[in-house]
C-alpha cells in the first residue's frame, strides 16, 4: 500500500492535449473545458499540460504560459497541474520552470535533454539546477526512445536525494531498473505507458501519467483503486479490458488519436500542428474499433 505522501500528485494524472482552434492558435477556453472534462468526468487526480502531448515543441512560451493559467483557474481548486517545461537547454528549462510556478503550477515534468545526448554528470546538473530554481515538486520524465539518453539507476538514486525531486514519470520499460530505484531510494514511479501501469504497480509504483486516459481514466483509475485494496483480479480484469485503447491510441503519434477521439466526441482538441498531421479517415476508423472493443465506444 502507499500513502499520499508517496503519491506527490496522486494516482491518475493524464498528459492533457492542448486543444488549437481552427486556425491553429491555441483555444485557451478549450484548455479550460477539456481540464474540467478530465478532473469532474474522467477522476483525474492531476493534469500535465505542455508536455509533448500536449505538443510543447510547437508551442510558444507565451502560450505555455496562458493555457497553465487557463487550466488552474479551472481546476486548480481540485486538482493539481503539472507542467512540463523540459527542453534540450537548461538555460530555458529553468525559465520555463519559473514561470510555470509564477502561473500556478503545482509541479514540473522535466524531461531528460533530447538529441543533445548529455552523460549521467549532466543529466544530474540539469535536473538539479532546474530543481534548485523552484519551490515547486518536479517530477523526472525518463523517455530514452525519444530523448536518445535514459537517466541511469545510479543517476536516479542520485536525483532522489534532492528534496525537490519526487518521482519519475518512467517510459523507460526496465521493471527491473525501476525495481532497483525503488529499493534504495522514497521515489514515486508513475508510469508513462498505459499499458504498463499494472505491471509497474506490482513492484511499488504509484500510477500513471496516461495518454489514453482522455477516455480511459474512469477505468484506469478503478484499476488502481482495486490493486490498492488488494483486488488484484479485478485489477487484472480491467487492465485487460482497456487494453486496445491502451495500445491502440499509440497505433500512430499519441496526440493525433487523443485529438481524433476528442473531436469525434466533441469536445474540445481542434487539429495538431506541424510536422505532426491529423489523423486520415482510416486511423479514426480503427481508434472507433478499438474504443469499442475497450467498452468506450467514440
Amino acid at each position: 500500500m502507499t500513502n499520499n505522501a508517496q503519491r506527490p500528485f496522486g494516482r491518475l494524472l493524464t498528459a492533457m492535449v492542448t486543444p488549437f482552434a481552427a486556425d491553429g492558435s491555441v483555444d485557451v477556453d478549450g484548455a479550460a473545458r477539456l481540464a474540467a472534462y478530465l478532473v469532474d468526468e474522467q477522476r483525474n487526480d492531476a493534469l500535465v499540460v505542455n508536455g509533448t502531448t500536449g505538443e510543447s515543441p510547437t508551442t510558444t512560451d507565451a502560450e505555455k504560459d496562458a493555457v497553465i493559467r487557463a487550466v488552474v483557474e479551472a481546476v486548480g481548486d481540485r486538482a493539481q497541474v503539472v507542467a512540463g517545461v523540459g527542453t534540450f537547454s537548461t538555460h530555458h528549462t529553468v525559465e520555463l520552470a519559473r514561470s510555470a510556478e509564477k502561473a500556478g503550477a503545482h509541479g514540473l515534468l522535466v524531461v531528460s535533454p533530447y538529441y543533445n545526448k548529455p552523460p549521467q554528470a549532466g543529466l544530474v546538473k540539469h535536473f538539479t539546477t532546474v530543481a534548485d530554481a523552484v519551490d515547486v515538486p518536479v517530477l523526472l520524465y525518463d523517455i530514452p526512445h525519444r530523448t536518445g539518453v535514459a537517466i541511469s539507476t545510479d543517476t536516479m538514486v542520485t536525483l532522489a536525494g534532492h528534496p525537490r525531486i519526487v518521482g519519475v514519470k518512467d517510459a523507460k520499460g526496465d521493471l527491473a531498473a525501476a525495481s532497483w530505484v525503488m529499493h534504495r531510494a522514497e521515489f514515486a514511479y508513475y508510469s508513462g505507458d498505459d499499458a504498463a501501469t499494472l505491471p509497474l504497480l506490482s513492484i511499488g509504483g504509484v500510477g500513471v501519467v496516461g495518454t489514453s486516459t482522455h477516455f480511459t481514466g474512469v477505468g484506469t483509475k478503478d484499476l488502481i483503486e482495486a490493486y490498492e485494496r488488494g483486488d488484484v483480479a479485478q485489477a487484472r480484469r480491467l487492465h485487460q479490458a482497456l487494453l486496445p485503447l491502451y495500445t491502440g491510441i499509440f497505433r500512430t503519434q499519441g496526440t493525433i488519436l487523443v485529438k481524433a477521439g476528442l473531436n469525434a466526441r466533441g469536445l474540445p482538441a481542434g487539429p495538431v500542428r506541424p510536422p505532426l498531421v491529423d489523423a486520415t479517415e482510416a486511423e479514426l476508423a480503427q481508434l472507433r474499433i478499438d474504443c469499442a472493443d475497450a467498452g468506450l465506444p467514440l
